[in-house]
């Protein structure tokens, strides 16, 4: 059964941000908007867990964590005084694929802002007192991971999905014997490696005219020269092609946290609104789709149940995450397999679709509702080239999306003999030793 709902679209609405290259290549996306009289600054850094070296995952994560303690021209005490005298917080992310500095300021201080900013990402000091102190904060995040089951079993699942060394499959933090072992040539080697013109896109969204934005961006990132790093290239991904489970168990845990999953598409895949809606009806909307109303809601068997799509610059995973009693782990992986067999079998029903569709659209708005999250929603445009209009084309875009395409998503996503499942928490394996079980500790 197909539906003919269609939602209106909101072609006028355009974000339409101003975008400049600059001369040494680096991108410059900036939106007016007078609501407050406040800037976001989002600067963005191709140079994410991917660029770790094969053998020294959480590298990236590091240098993240240090980046900001110093530079040639100010110290760790200098960046943090500047900082806290104009009421800012500086968040720093690491993605599988950029490093990205954001915060607010009010727009009296946007020039003194973006020009401290621009000093952390070209000209880090890196002192090596404060590498010791980040590495001690890391190795104790490390060992904060390790000892929690979700996380623990959200790792294993991306280490299975992406084995033999993808960075996909890798831990973004690293491990402990690792970071102990970073030294301070190697960040800088890294910043040297990875940091360029070419690799940033600056996005700057509020009352800020885009003719100043451009003016103060190209005089303090303007000297800034290098050449383009390597493009960072991302190995092929081989679906499994049977069965895989593993169990840690984690015998003092009082809940064993349940990750399943599939590789999928990439980010750029013109499959991917369809993969996209199928998932929200699945496992994201409301309190967790088709999942959380059998398993959660129905059978009272899980204290959490939801599934995610991740489609990336390489495919993605789609992944169903679950929280449950140990005495119910069996049950409920029984009933992921039933909810993901009875999605390939039978589809979607047309009121799962036009619900899906209604939410995704109505979202739109939201999501675009503080500087921080335009800036952050431009960042995604342009890392995947999606266009300066794709929040008017988006709704377009959904509304584009059959039945038939989204059942095909699913027929081509899901299959729970080809599933990657891991269970760890306070579980004894009843499967042990069955065909493609394994055990570790």
């Amino acid at each position: 059964m197909t539906s003919d709902f269609k939602l209106p679209t909101s072609r006028g609405a355009a974000l339409n941000p101003a975008r400049t290259v600059l001369d040494n290549g680096a991108i410059l996306l900036s939106k007016s908007t007078h609501t407050t009289p406040a800037v976001a600054i989002s600067l963005s850094v191709r140079a994410g867990s991917v660029a770790d070296p094969p053998d020294a995952a959480g590298m990236t994560w590091l240098l993240s964590r240090v980046i900001d303690r110093g530079t040639a021209a100010r110290s760790a005490t200098d960046i943090a005084e500047e900082l806290d005298s104009r009421g800012i917080t500086l968040t720093i992310l690491v993605t599988r694929h950029t490093v990205t500095f954001v915060c607010t300021c009010l727009a009296d201080d946007f020039e003194p802002v973006l020009t401290l900013l621009a000093d952390i990402v070209m000209s880090p000091s890196l002192p090596q007192e404060e590498i010791a102190i980040r590495k001690g904060e890391v190795i104790t995040a490390i060992r904060q991971d390790e000892d929690n089951p979700a996380i623990r079993a959200t790792e294993a699942l991306m280490a299975l999905l992406y084995p033999d060394g993808h960075p996909y499959g890798r831990r973004t933090k690293g491990s402990v014997e690792r970071v102990e072992q970073f030294t301070r040539a190697q960040l800088r080697q890294l910043h040297d490696d990875r940091f360029a013109p070419a690799a940033l896109t600056a996005v700057i969204v509020g009352d800020v005219a885009p003719a100043q934005a451009q003016e103060v961006t190209s005089r303090v990132f303007g000297g800034w020269k290098k050449p383009a790093p390597p493009a960072l290239l991302v190995p092929p991904v081989v679906p499994a092609g049977s069965r895989q489970r593993v169990v840690i168990p984690m015998m003092n845990k009082a809940q064993a946290d349940i990750a399943y999953g599939f590789t999928t598409i990439t980010r750029n895949d013109p499959a991917y609104y369809a993969y996209w809606l199928m998932n929200v009806a699945f496992g994201q909307y409301a309190i967790g789709g088709r999942l959380g109303d059998s398993i959660r809601e129905r059978q009272g068997m899980a204290y959490y149940v939801s599934s995610s799509l991740d489609a990336n610059a390489a495919p993605g995973p789609l992944s169903i995450r679950a929280g449950v009693s140990p005495a119910n782990v069996d049950r409920a992986v029984a009933s992921i397999d039933e909810e993901v067999a009875r999605l390939v079998r039978d589809g979607l029903t047309a009121r799962e679709l036009d619900e899906s569709r209604r939410y995704l659209i109505g979202s739109i708005p939201r999501a675009l509702e503080t500087n921080v999250a335009i800036a952050n929603f431009l960042q995604v445009e342009e890392f995947f080239g999606l266009g300066l209009d794709y929040d008017a084309r988006l709704p377009d875009l959904l509304n584009a999306v059959t039945m038939d395409e989204v059942n095909a998503a699913a027929r081509r996503a899901l299959n729970p003999d080809r599933a990657t499942l891991v269970i760890a928490g306070p579980y004894a394996d009843r499967e042990l030793g069955a065909s493609g079980n394994l055990v570790v500790g």
